[in-house]
């Protein structure tokens, strides 16, 4: 294995698995542990301090594993940890630098850290993100969105959700008069968004159909959709014939 120090998280509810792992560890005095985190809002601050790898477990309160990936700009190597999450393990085999199985033993422990330390010290790119997303259920709408603003963490429940406006790269949440903004693009938001709740009415808007209080035609083949606030909209050809199908 080799000498390069390896700077490393480990992330776990469970204190005997933090323990567990902690023990595994002390067996490699290249690897230096510069954070122990019980929950992932936790793993989420301890990533400001670029750790080269982290052993993340995924079923925790909270925030999941795979939402510690998501909020994290540039994750570092992951080896993810999982008592049963049988449908995540192929998008592992395919991204993921390593997995664990729970409970671990300290022969496939010692390998997943030969596998993170060949990755780490070759720096090679994290395809964490790339794992998260592919290991997530199919077909679930999503319940809620996390943004990161500076040091805090939002978890907005998708219900909540007034509008999507979208702004470059970013998506801006509007949500009880409050706008967050987040790194990702309508086209993705419209795929794991509900398809019963939300609608992408413009090219640059998509509204909880909740907060719809009337449509108004404005213009010879647009019309407006006014909010229960008196928010206005604007709603596309297209964006109409997606409406009427659902009102």
């Amino acid at each position: 294995m080799s000498t390069k120090r390896i700077t490393a998280v480990v992330v776990d509810d469970e204190e005997l698995a933090r323990r567990l792992l902690r023990e595994y560890l002390s067996h490699h005095p290249e690897v230096e542990v510069v954070a122990e985190c019980a929950n992932g809002f936790e793993a989420v601050k301890a990533a400001e301090r670029k750790p080269d790898l982290m052993f993340l477990d995924i079923q925790m309160p909270k925030l999941s594993g795979f939402e510690v990936i998501e909020l994290l700009d540039e994750p570092p190597a992951v080896v993810f940890v999982t008592a049963f999450d049988q449908y995540a393990l192929k998008a592992f085999e395919v991204h993921a630098v390593d997995y664990l199985l729970k409970p671990v033993t300290r022969e496939r422990f010692d390998e997943a850290l030969a596998r993170a330390a060949a990755h780490v010290g070759a720096k090679r790119p994290s395809k964490a993100k790339e794992a998260a997303a592919a290991a997530r259920p199919a077909g679930q709408p999503l319940e809620r969105v996390l943004v990161k603003e500076g040091s805090k963490v939002l978890v907005i429940p998708a219900e909540q959700i007034d509008y999507v406006e979208a702004q470059d790269d970013y998506a801006s949440f509007r949500v009880s008069g409050r706008s967050h903004l987040k790194m990702q693009r309508l086209a993705e938001l419209e795929t794991v968004l509900d398809p019963q709740r939300f609608v992408r009415i413009h090219r640059s808007y998509i509204l909880n159909i909740d907060r719809l209080a009337k449509l108004e035609l404005y213009g010879k083949d647009s019309r407006m959709a006014v909010l229960k606030d008196g928010t206005q909209l604007p709603v596309s050809k297209t964006g109409y014939d997606k409406l009427k199908t659902m009102l």
